[in-house]
């Protein structure tokens, strides 16, 4: 009976603890004006973080958490740290952001969906961050296991992020209906980026930014921080001053026997519809080079991702090389082989050290080359990045001298 009695009184406890601190959390809040919630399947830490900027340099004291490549809290005055996990990751992390943010009188607060699951990502919105603009990047077809399996189920789980009574804001043209039926149920605006505000961030805005940034990203970013009321210059020098997130394209050029050879990092992006777009946007960006060479990191443990980018990879704009590292490389080059791919194009640089595989490329650059890292980033990818690192030098990505527009993905 006592033992009864026991359970039941902390049964009681308990609930009563989870209605204070859930007051506690509504009025917290409260006491955050602006609540932005970004999602997508691609470039969501990155948009986060040029909406943060964007909104401190037009003076709102702004709070952002990202979830990237390293989780970050980043706070009004620019300056950010590590979120610390004591355990796996949990959306309950959300609140601790929330009170943090209203601890630091924040004024707005940019916050990136960590959930995966359609259920949860609904959860994070209406329970925790109960926004006034939700961000949807992108829905592509990835995380098919917990979403899918197509991308228009990814857009609906996605849409579970949609605020109440607020905005919702989109760069996807894909799956507008989707976004607009849930806008519809919960009573918000919807406010797509068009091809139009995508081709309006000109080249010389891209070329403010110390990595390669898209312009997708810019023009959506730009969209949330004028309906916040900051204009484009001022959003625009926030953005080229802040620290971009750990998975952005970054480049690293050196001097390799006298000739110039440039790296573009781009294994963050590891599903093939992303990996196509960023080595489209770099190709269109960057034309003064001899030799365009692909490098795909493959792993024995994801065959089915190297089919699914020996399928996509030859209906992008063509490299001159495709080089494979990593293990199982066969399993790509039969699948690129058989959909057409020139054998005298493709080199094989399985279980090859970094500095192998470089002067394996390099034999065939004759004056200046570009290297795109794509695939995954575990061995061989991180090996190369390192090569780089240490040989090499970061370089700013410049205005190219072209006339062609910028790659849109809804081209």
């Amino acid at each position: 009976m006592d033992g009864t009695l026991l359970l039941a009184g902390g049964a009681v406890l308990v609930s009563a603890l989870g209605a204070i601190e859930s007051r506690l959390h509504r009025r917290r809040l409260e006491t955050i004006p602006y609540r932005i919630h970004v999602n997508g399947t691609r470039g969501k830490s990155s948009v986060t973080r040029l909406i943060a900027a964007g909104l401190r340099a037009g003076g709102i004291r702004t709070c952002a958490k990202t979830t990237g490549t390293v989780p970050r809290m980043i706070f009004p005055d620019g300056s950010e740290y590590p979120v610390h996990r004591p355990s796996r990751t949990n959306v309950i992390e959300q609140l601790r952001v929330v009170k943090a943010a209203a601890a630091a009188r924040a004024e707005a607060l940019v916050i990136e969906c960590m959930a995966l699951h359609p259920h949860l990502q609904s959860v994070c919105e209406l329970k925790i961050v109960q926004s006034t603009h939700g961000v949807i990047t992108n829905a592509r077809a990835d995380h098919l296991d917990v979403m899918g399996p197509t991308s228009r189920h990814v857009a609906a789980a996605l849409a579970g992020t949609t605020p109440v009574a607020g905005k919702l804001f989109t760069a996807d043209q894909h799956h507008l209906d989707v976004f607009a039926a849930a806008s519809r149920d919960r009573g918000s605006s919807l406010i797509p980026i068009g091809d139009d505000q995508v081709a309006g961030v000109t080249w010389e805005e891209l070329s403010g930014f110390a990595h390669i940034e898209h312009p997708d990203n810019v023009a959506l970013a730009l969209a949330v921080c004028y309906d916040l009321g900051v204009d484009r210059r001022t959003a625009l020098a926030g953005m080229w001053n802040a620290q971009p997130d750990d998975g952005v394209l970054q480049m690293y050029s050196m001097k390799q026997s006298g000739k110039n050879l440039t790296f573009v990092n781009g294994f963050a992006a590891n599903d093939p519809e992303s990996t196509g777009h960023n080595w489209n946007m770099v190709v269109d960006r960057f034309c003064g080079f001899d030799q365009r060479v692909a490098l795909f990191n493959c792993r024995a443990d994801r065959s089915e991702r190297s089919v699914q980018l020996a399928d996509a990879c030859l209906k992008w704009q063509p490299a001159d090389r495709y080089v494979l590292v990593g293990s199982a490389t066969e399993v790509f080059a039969k699948r690129a082989l058989s959909n057409g791919m020139r054998p005298d194009r493709l080199i094989n640089a399985e279980r090859m050290p970094a500095q192998h595989v470089i002067e394996a490329i390099d034999r065939e650059n004759r004056h200046a080359t570009m290297v795109m890292g794509m695939g995954n980033i575990a061995g061989p990818g991180m090996q190369i990045i390192e090569y780089f690192r240490q040989r090499g030098e970061r370089s700013r990505p410049a205005v190219p001298q072209i006339s062609q527009p910028i790659y849109q993905e809804a081209a």
